[in-house]
């Protein structure tokens, strides 16, 4: 039963960094993308930022996603 409980943990500790990280660089590429947008067309900036704050929140609530699965994997 030790182990199980260790290689839990031990999953949940490596999902939750990968989550943190993947949903790190998500957002740092379309924000990324969007202020070289931005920059290219000024005029189309409030549309461009609307949909990468959108965006932004898809990938949060995936990322969220991710780590409450992370949570339940430590507390089975």
């Amino acid at each position: 039963m030790e182990w199980a409980s260790a290689l839990a943990y031990l999953g949940a500790g490596i999902g939750a960094g990968l989550v943190v990280i993947g949903g790190g660089l998500g957002i740092g590429r379309l924000a990324g993308q969007a202020m070289d947008a931005s920059g290219r067309q000024p005029e189309a900036s409030g549309d461009i930022r609307t949909s990468m704050i959108i965006a932004a929140a898809l990938i949060e609530g995936i990322s969220l996603f991710g780590l409450v699965i992370a949570i339940l994997l430590a507390l089975k």
